[in-house]
């Protein structure tokens, strides 16, 4: 006898799994004009280290210029003349001229104009104008310093290394030595022209200073005198003649080759 069984389906009595449905979450919106770059550390797209870009920079003429100016300057035979503006004084030396140059910086064109106008003023009020004696301040200007070493007024003379074209200072330390003036050659025509409130200058002169700074100013004269006046192994010392590294190791590889073969013909005789 077969019996059947009324009960429903396993299927249909066992509980339904009740899924909640979840909201999906926006992603935040960034700044459209600054869209986000995130970085990637997988093979590959990991971040690269920093290289020199230098040599892909498309550099301004007057560096160019400038650059490859240098390089002839130590590529050519440089003459004596031109040689001796290389030779520029110590840091020490120099902070020594730049400190007692600092003290005698001549009056900014505000400075003339305020003391000007107090005068006037002193004036319309019926008194009479101060009377002013001529100050000790750096003097400038090449025409201007010629003529103090002409006229031997200048008690030393600095001239800048780095005056385009040196021609138009190549003499000055002739007409010096000549002159018996103490002069020194430092470095940069733009830090001569802070001095003087001007943006280069190629030369400056002192013609006096005061009792206080004489022990410095002969102290200066000393060492530019032994340094420059006096030194006549830079009068004929040339300059230049140093080939590139590259040349250089060309240079060095045949010369082992022509020793090499010059040892096996030793060798053999």
């Amino acid at each position: 006898s077969i019996s059947l069984s009324l009960s429903p389906p396993l299927f249909l009595t066992m509980p339904r799994k009740v899924t909640k449905k979840t909201k999906s979450k926006k992603a935040p919106q960034g700044d459209p004009l600054r869209p986000s770059n995130p970085k990637s550390f997988r093979v590959g797209g990991n971040v690269q280290p920093k290289k020199d870009l230098s040599k892909f920079v498309k550099w301004p003429k007057y560096v160019k210029l400038q650059r490859q100016r240098r390089v002839l300057y130590q590529r050519l035979k440089v003459p004596p003349a031109i040689n001796q503006f290389s030779k520029t004084l110590a840091k020490d030396q120099r902070a020594e001229v730049f400190r007692l140059l600092s003290k005698y910086q001549p009056s900014t064109k505000k400075e003339r104009y305020a003391s000007r106008l107090e005068a006037a003023k002193k004036v319309a009020e019926g008194g009479e104008a101060p009377a002013t004696k001529k100050p000790n301040v750096i003097q400038f200007g090449l025409n201007h310093v010629t003529y103090l070493v002409e006229e031997k007024l200048a008690k030393f003379v600095v001239i800048a290394h780095d005056v385009d074209p040196i021609e138009l200072v190549v003499w000055l330390p002739a007409l010096c030595r000549k002159m018996n003036i103490p002069y020194c050659i430092v470095k940069g025509k733009a830090t001569l022209g802070q001095l003087v409130h001007q943006k280069t200058a190629t030369a400056l002169a002192i013609t006096g200073t005061r009792p206080e700074d004489e022990k410095l100013v002969a102290r200066i004269q000393e060492f530019c005198l032994s340094m420059y006046n006096d030194n006549t192994d830079s009068l004929k010392k040339w300059g230049g003649g140093k080939m590139g590294l590259k040349t250089q190791r060309k240079i060095e590889a045949r010369e082992k080759v022509q020793e090499e073969e010059a040892r096996k013909k030793a060798a053999l005789y």
